[in-house]
């Protein structure tokens, strides 16, 4: 889609538009003399004036700025920082909480549809209440030291005295109440046994976070299992992610006593830990993870379990090694696992794969290059573990053709 040469949008413009559907990323598509907006705070049926933030040659962005006609699952936000010019982390927090996931159900499908040629509808689970959440989050401060965060599509630093999508527990009011270090980034974390980690580097620099608050190595329990996650180290952001992840791994997976599993991008080893009590002690995971810090957190984690091997590598790399597995469980980075590991994926000719996505269209991409590859998507859910953004967290099942 090319907006015409003719158009007369310019960056300031203002203009009335309807809102006609959802797109990729927490945008609304609109179109004013043929142009392509892509909007921010709206919703689909509404009529609304739009401010033109930016323009370009495919399509251009704007940001509502008056509603004119509302639709009836436009809310108060919650959060009074959640609006056009203030912090640019919740983009769906002025929808109502059936339709956000109605949205993100419709991206999927139009992901499918676009970029796999498939046509599918999953409905997206609701996993619990739209705030108190998240257990993670990266902060930055300004220039005197209020701490906050990016302003949409901008380094400029919005001041936050609270965020409402964190857990209670991370006492973000107190933080921000007592300030920070000017000019700094950011990352916060809290275990669900109480530990608090805060590290901190220069936003003028490209320097490494040092930890400056907490313990190098907290603790999260998952189930009867203690896990071991170093503050370098990935852990899932919802404080109910872990066991809601765990549990759709092991009902897409059916893994059987003695299995064979590669669980790719394993991080610290959350599925394994999931893994080991059904595949026994004659089966074995090998974990492949490219963080240093992930692997050393897994190799801690798994101590007293010989059969998990952790290999710290690419995977793009890693898995040519591999000539044979029963089931391989996947949970790449937002960008997806690519062409490469899928068509290795395949090689290997598991009986299942299982593929863990926080991109949808990562997802369908993949989903495709599985397709060429022999395998086809049997089964697919959705949950809601980003709620009040445009986030969609997935897990599919991808089983051989069968062959007459």
């Amino acid at each position: 889609m090319t907006s015409p040469k003719s158009s007369s949008l310019t960056v300031g413009a203002r203009v009335r538009v309807d809102i006609e559907k959802v797109a990729h990323g927490g945008h609304f598509i609109a179109r004013h003399e043929g142009a392509v907006i892509f909007v921010r705070h709206a919703i689909p049926g509404e009529s609304v004036e739009i401010e033109i933030t930016s323009v370009g040659a495919s399509f251009n962005r704007a940001d509502v700025v008056e509603v004119i006609a509302a639709s009836p699952d436009r809310v108060t936000a919650p959060c009074r920082y959640a609006h056009r010019q203030g912090c640019g982390g919740c983009d769906f927090q002025h929808i109502s909480l059936a339709r956000q996931r109605e949205l993100k159900s419709q991206v999927i499908t139009e992901q499918f549809s676009r970029i796999a040629k498939m046509d599918i509808t999953i409905e997206v689970e609701e996993i619990s209440g739209p705030l108190g959440w998240r257990t993670r989050c990266s902060a930055n401060s300004t220039k005197s030291g209020a701490l906050g965060f990016y302003q949409s599509r901008s380094h400029k630093v919005i001041a936050v005295d609270d965020c409402r999508i964190l857990v209670p527990e991370m006492k973000f009011s107190e933080l921000a109440q007592r300030g920070v270090k000017g000019d700094q980034r950011l990352e916060i974390s809290i275990s669900n046994t109480g530990e608090r980690t805060i590290a901190t580097a220069s936003s003028r620099e490209d320097s490494a976070m040092r930890l400056s608050d907490g313990p190098e190595i907290a603790h999260y329990r998952v189930g009867e299992k203690l896990f071991d996650v170093s503050q370098k180290s990935f852990w899932q952001s919802h404080k109910d992610a872990p066991r809601v992840l765990s549990d759709a791994v092991l009902e897409f997976s059916q893994f059987q006593t003695g299995d064979h599993v590669l669980d790719l991008y394993g991080g610290v080893g959350l599925f394994t830990a999931a893994i080991l009590p059904i595949i026994g002690s004659e089966g074995s995971v090998d974990i492949v993870e490219g963080s240093k810090s992930a692997t050393a957190d897994a190799r801690s984690n798994f101590s007293q379990n010989p059969n998990v091997t952790v290999i710290t590598a690419d995977v793009a790399k890693a898995i040519t090694r591999f000539e044979s597995a029963d089931v391989i469980v996947l949970d790449p980075p937002r960008e997806g696992a690519g062409k490469e590991v899928i068509s290795h994926c395949a090689r290997i000719a598991p009986r299942a794969i299982v593929y863990v996505a926080c991109d949808p269209a990562a997802l369908a991409r993949d989903t495709g290059y599985l397709r060429e590859n022999g395998y086809s998507l049997e089964q697919a859910r959705a949950f809601d573990l980003f709620p009040m953004t445009h986030h969609i967290e997935c897990i599919a099942r991808f089983v051989p053709d069968k062959v007459s």
